[in-house]
C-alpha cells in the first residue's frame, strides 16, 4: 500500500491505476479505524479494482465546543489495518494541503433540507463541513464509487443528495452498521467511555430494537412510541439529544402509513455523544 500526502501525488497514483483499466473505489475516513471502517474498505475492494482510503480529521465539521483537538490520531496503526484490508492507496493530507487558502476563505457546499434537524440541528454547520470536504475529496480522487457507513445515516443521506443534485459521477454505497457482540455500534468515540459507561451503552440499541419490534407488530402511534423510548433512555442513564422516527428514503417525519422507516437516536453517556439508528420495514413482522 502506498501512502501519499499531496493532491498531486494522489492524482498521479489514481491516474496510473485508471490508465491500467482499474475501477476506483474510495473510502473517506477521519482515522482511528475500527472494524466498521475496515468493512467499508473490504466492500470497496469487492466492487472496485483499486481502493483508495483517506485519513483526514476535517476541522470544518467540528463545532467550537467539540473535540477536534482531542480526536484520536492513530496513523501508524491505521496504516497497518488498511494494508491488511486490501487498501491500495492511502491519502493522508495536512490541513494546509486540504485548505491551502485557509478555512475562512474556503468555498462551502451546503445541502439543504436533508442536512437540517437531527445531528444537523444539534451540530450547526457540521454537515456543511462534511459535504465540503467530501466534494473536495471526490474531485481529487475522481472515484467510480465511494462507500459510507450507515451508522451516520443522515450523513449518508446528505452525501447521496449532494451527488444527485450536483451530478457527480460517483456511485454511493451504504454499508450496514458493524456492532460489538452486545449490540453497541462501533465508533471511534466509544473509546471515550468509562468502563461503567461502556456497560450501559448497549441500551441504546436495545431500546431502538424494542421500538422497531412494536412498529413491526402494528403500532403506528409514533408520538407515544417516541415518548416511551425517550423515557427508557433516561431510565437507562442516557441523556437524549434526539430520538426520531423518520421516512428512511428522504428523512422527512414519518407518517402513519410510511413503511420504509428509520429510528434515529443521539444520546449522551457522560460526556460522550453516541449515535445509532435502526432501519425498519413496517411490512415485515417481527421475527419469532
Amino acid at each position: 500500500m502506498n501512502v501519499v500526502r499531496t493532491v498531486a501525488d494522489l492524482r498521479a497514483a489514481v491516474t496510473r491505476a485508471r490508465n491500467d483499466g482499474k475501477r476506483i473505489g474510495f473510502v473517506p475516513t477521519m482515522g482511528n479505524l475500527h472494524a466498521g471502517h475496515i468493512a467499508l474498505v473490504k466492500k470497496a475492494g469487492q466492487r472496485a479494482d483499486f481502493v483508495v482510503a483517506s485519513i483526514f480529521v476535517n476541522p470544518l465539521q467540528f463545532g467550537p465546543n467539540e473535540d477536534l483537538a482531542n480526536y484520536p490520531r492513530t496513523l501508524t496503526a491505521d496504516q497497518d489495518k488498511l494494508f491488511e484490508a486490501g487498501c491500495h492507496l492511502l491519502f493522508a493530507p495536512s490541513v494546509e494541503e486540504m485548505y491551502p487558502h485557509g478555512q475562512a476563505m474556503q468555498t462551502i457546499v451546503r445541502v439543504p433540507g436533508v442536512s437540517e434537524g437531527l445531528c444537523g440541528g444539534s451540530r450547526p454547520g457540521h454537515f456543511d463541513g462534511v459535504s465540503t470536504v467530501v466534494t473536495k475529496l471526490f474531485n481529487m480522487v475522481l472515484p467510480d464509487l465511494a462507500v459510507f457507513g450507515q451508522k451516520d445515516f443522515q450523513q449518508l443521506a446528505v452525501i447521496r443528495t449532494m451527488v444527485r443534485d450536483l451530478n457527480m459521477p460517483v456511485q454511493i454505497i451504504g454499508e450496514p452498521i458493524v456492532r460489538a457482540e452486545d449490540g453497541l455500534a462501533l465508533s471511534s468515540r466509544n473509546g471515550y467511555l468509562s468502563t461503567e459507561e461502556r456497560a450501559l451503552a448497549p441500551m441504546l440499541y436495545r431500546i431502538l430494537g424494542e421500538m422497531a419490534e412494536a412498529i413491526r407488530n402494528g403500532d403506528r402511534n409514533f408520538p407515544a412510541l417516541l415518548a416511551h423510548g425517550h423515557q427508557a433512555l433516561l431510565t437507562a442513564g442516557l441523556r437524549p439529544d434526539y430520538l426520531e422516527i423518520r421516512n428512511a428514503v428522504d428523512l422527512q417525519p414519518a407518517a402513519s402509513d410510511t413503511n420504509e422507516l428509520v429510528i434515529l437516536v443521539a444520546a449522551f453517556l457522560g460526556k460522550t455523544r453516541l449515535i445509532d439508528n435502526l432501519i425498519v420495514d413496517a411490512t415485515q413482522p417481527s421475527p419469532l
